[in-house]
């Protein structure tokens, strides 16, 4: 039906070559990992749910700040109670299981692409995923969407060797069903949905639904989701009823036809965040579209003259409908989000495996063939965007003093944090490596080198985040208030009262390790309820709130200053923190109000 098997097997024995995605993997993704305090609100929300899963021992309802959570289904706080019992109650904790999912993404990745189209598609195929913005970032944050990629990824993976591998290959399409059930009690129906989508996409455009009926398992498998994913949903049903059943229509129907939270922004959202987080292979993507739409078609003719049925046979799956597979993936998981009225950046990370794919192997073909249609429109693309992100590194410092007073109410000392060298040195390394990309790439016998240095380029500027603007963002913007939640929690019996009012940042509550009352800033009359508390009480809020306190706060004491936020007390602090031990919550040493 289609060409030889295209591989490419003259590459490192298979265990060196895991061995340095192992390392790489793992340095990129744990490096630093517990050293920035919990960003909000999605990760404050999720660790301190995991923490409080942990605290209570009740592995089936989750809850945050004491109440019932549906937000998200169960699996990452699971994980995260592991972790928890592991590593202590601390950043690195709550975002180890992310970590871990991430490197085993990659490994994953690469052994699928290995398997069907040699070492060399496979290693280009796990660098390209791992090396991207996007997938960096997922995998160093306490949310769900690492996890939920490699469980969606495995359904798919498993979908697909199951219906081409001959044989007992046929017993891959388990991970198929397990996958799904898994994804579903990471993140909900996105995690069924996702898999079944491209699945019912691809059948349709290859002919394969009779094999699929076959070979498939559709009733059994249907049954395992069912046994996996059922049990934790239906004892939510029975525990709580429609307090769950409400709740999380909302944060699913709800989700999908209306924005939540404002973050119902423009229809073409998604482009620039594939383009930008997938960056640099995105720029290879339209090509290797246009191919595959050119081979399917071809195909489809061939299919239509009756000289090549599309489903005649079960092959190994190492032809052109590996990259249909892909593309189908791609556009059908972009469309779906794209429709869905709440958008955020991450919603879209299920697709990037299949974008390595269709970017790996179409890299290795013109690798092959230096007369591959489009890959030096590509290779022009790459380089050009590329110095465009460096003139716009170049300019972030200016940028950042221009628009610095619009972020004082988040960031009370906002326009005396600086940026420092950091954007200047990622600059220049997009301006020296994307040189050195074009130069090589456009060598025809030399193009292998030029993906070496796109993607030190990649994990270059990264790690000049991490090591460079990231600690002051931590020292000024988000750790500040976490160290004077931290010190209330030290201090506050379990019948007092913590109350953060016009700051609504859900890691107070996972630093203090305790309830805590958020009001909004112009709730005042809530706030003098509130200070009617017979207990000890403390406020924690940004000084410049200090006039909107109602007169009952008058006789509140500061305690504790730091970069813009105080904490009051109805009486004296006794214990000031000097430092966390191993199972409190890891924050930096304080260095001055």
């Amino acid at each position: 039906m289609e060409g030889p098997p295209v591989r490419d097997d003259r590459q490192p024995n298979q265990w060196t070559t895991i061995a340095i995605l192992l390392a790489l993997s793992s340095l990129l993704f744990f490096l630093g990992l517990g050293d920035m305090g919990l960003t909000d609100r999605d990760e404050g929300r999720n660790a301190e749910a995991g923490r409080e899963m942990f605290a209570s021992g009740d592995l089936v309802t989750p809850t945050f700040n004491g109440e019932l959570r549906v937000a998200k289904p169960v699996f990452v706080y699971w994980l995260m109670t592991i972790s928890y019992h592991v590593f202590g109650v601390n950043e690195f904790a709550a975002r180890a299981p992310s970590a871990l999912f991430g490197v085993a993404l990659i490994l994953m990745h690469y052994l699928f692409l290995t398997r069907l189209r040699g070492p060399t598609a496979g290693l280009v195929g796990a660098l390209m995923l791992l090396l991207n913005i996007e997938m960096l970032a997922l995998g160093r944050m306490a949310i769900t969407d690492s996890v939920l990629i490699f469980f969606t990824t495995l359904s798919l993976y498993g979908f697909w060797l199951g219906l081409h591998e001959p044989g007992a290959g046929r017993h891959w399409i388990w991970g198929f069903y397990v996958g799904m059930a898994l994804a579903t009690l990471t993140k909900g129906p996105v995690g069924f949905l996702v898999p079944l989508l491209t699945a019912g996409l691809y059948l349709t455009a290859a002919g394969r639904w009779t094999i699929f009926w076959q070979r498939g398992l559709p009733i059994a498998g249907t049954v395992v989701v069912m046994l996996l994913a059922g049990p934790w949903y239906a004892a939510m049903f029975l525990i709580h009823g429609d307090a769950y059943s409400e709740q999380a229509k909302v944060h699913t129907v709800g989700r999908f036809l209306a924005p939540m939270e404002g973050h119902g922004v423009g229809f073409w959202f998604y482009v620039p965040v594939l383009l930008l987080g997938f960056f640099p292979w995105s720029l290879m993507l339209p090509a290797a579209f246009s191919q595959t739409y050119k081979s399917w078609r071809a195909q489809r003719s061939l299919a239509d003259a009756g000289a090549s049925p599309l489903h005649s046979h079960v092959d190994s799956g190492s032809g052109k409908e590996l990259e249909w597979f892909a593309a189908l993936w791609l556009v059908g998981t972009f469309i779906f989000f794209t429709v869905s009225s709440t958008r955020l950046p991450h919603y879209i990370g299920p697709l990037f495996p299949a974008a390595s794919v269709l970017a790996a192997l179409y890299w290795a073909r013109a690798l092959k063939d230096p007369s591959t249609a489009g890959i030096r429109g590509s290779i022009h693309a790459v380089t050009g965007v590329g110095y465009l992100l460096a003139i716009g590194f170049a300019s972030l410092p200016w940028l950042y003093g221009k628009f610095a007073g619009k972020l004082v109410k988040e960031f009370p000392t906002a326009v005396q944090f600086d940026l420092g060298i950091g954007p200047y040195l990622a600059a220049a390394v997009l301006l020296i490596g994307m040189g050195l990309v074009g130069y090589f790439a456009l060598n025809e016998a030399r193009r292998d080198t030029a993906f070496g240095i796109a993607g030190g380029v990649v994990a270059t500027v990264f790690l000049l985040a991490v090591l460079t603007v990231i600690p002051g963002l931590n020292r000024y913007a988000i750790a500040p208030p976490q160290e004077l939640a931290y010190a209330a929690g030290l201090n506050l019996g379990p019948e007092d009262q913590l109350i953060a009012f016009g700051t609504l940042r859900p890691s107070m509550a996972f630093y203090s390790r305790r309830k805590v009352l958020f009001i909004p800033p112009g709730e005042s009359k809530r706030l003098q309820a509130a200070l009617a508390y017979p207990g000890r009480t403390m406020i924690l809020l940004p000084e410049a709130m200090q006039e909107a306190l109602p007169r009952e706060a008058a006789t509140y004491q500061p305690i504790l200053k730091r970069y813009g936020y105080i904490l009051l007390a109805s009486q004296p602090m006794v214990t000031i923190p000097q430092s966390a031990t191993p199972e409190q919550p890891s924050l930096p040493k304080p260095s001055g109000h």
